[in-house]
């Protein structure tokens, strides 16, 4: 958790390197411009998820160590006293762009100077990590990569659909989980999003295990708590559209027990063969817009 001084820290920082470096209203969000005007380097000639002995030389016998340990997971790595970044380059350009920013703000927020490395994996760069460093490194990037109210400002004029956050992915440069999440965070509707992986082996009955949940603060005032799984099994209908390698839809129904009683709610599903995402929201949210969004293939 970030607390609040710490919070508008961040933003303010954030919101000054996006306005010097004169990236606010480009689209996508000019990381790499971000970088530069940071004073950072990113070194493009080695790839973290190639690394050999002669790189780990150069680390401290600490991050050496950690590098090792947690060698398959690593994505980031930020060495400030030559105020390089080094990246896991296998992973896509949205989710690379957002582990540039995290490692930014590693460099930007002043009371973290005093660690000289930082070695960023799947853990650290999790929205959830508990690490406070981690956390504040973590929100400064997505402030910075949604360029703060910029984001809001859009899903005002926009459809309550899956379908908008996943054409705001591509509009500022992030990857679609990224802008799920946010969508729903920032959202004025009754809406949640469920984040699934599939762990059926070959054989097996399909069962799908719960990666994330969030939902937008109107959907809490509406519901409460929602008791859902950490497991769902194959009566659940987006298990069998995930099982059935079903890519995208709009017309799913599904039922769950909340503090209020049971609630029938209407689900979008959108599958990018890593995780499936289920969009949720009550029959009957209210969606005026004039302006729609069409899927292409």
């Amino acid at each position: 958790m970030i607390d609040l001084p710490s919070k508008n820290d961040i933003e303010k920082i954030s919101f000054d390197l996006l306005k010097q470096s004169k990236s606010i209203d480009i689209f996508p969000t000019p990381v790499d411009n971000i970088v530069q005007y940071a004073n950072l380097y990113i070194e493009k000639k080695i790839d973290l998820s190639r690394i050999n002995q002669s790189f780990l030389s150069k680390l401290t016998e600490t991050a050496a160590t950690k590098f090792i340990e947690a060698f398959e997971q690593v994505r980031g790595f930020i060495d400030r006293r030559e105020k390089v970044i080094y990246l896991d380059l296998s992973q896509n350009q949205q989710r690379q762009n957002f582990i540039k920013l995290h490692e930014v703000g590693h460099d930007t927020l002043f009371w973290q100077k005093k660690i000289l490395e930082h070695l960023d994996d799947d853990h650290t760069l999790d929205p959830a990590t508990q690490e406070e460093f981690e956390a504040e490194a973590n929100y400064f990037a997505s402030v910075t990569l949604f360029q703060h109210d910029r984001f809001e400002r859009e899903i005002k004029s926009l459809e309550l659909s899956i379908k908008t956050p996943m054409y705001l992915a591509k509009k500022f440069g992030a990857s679609v989980h990224a802008s799920l999440r946010r969508y729903v965070e920032c959202s004025k509707k009754r809406c949640a999003l469920l984040v699934l992986e599939n762990i059926s082996q070959k054989g097996e009955f399909p069962q799908c295990k719960k990666r994330d949940f969030f939902q937008s603060s109107k959907f809490t005032d509406s519901f409460g708590e929602i008791y859902i799984p950490c497991i769902f099994g194959y009566k659940w209908p987006f298990t069998q559209d995930y099982y059935h390698r079903k890519k995208y839809h709009e017309n799913g129904f599904v039922n769950l027990s909340t503090e209020n009683g049971d609630v029938e709610f209407k689900y979008h599903f959108f599958n990018n063969s890593f995780n499936a995402f289920i969009f949720l929201f009550p029959l009957g949210e209210v969606n005026k817009t004039r302006t729609k969004i069409v899927m292409t293939p």
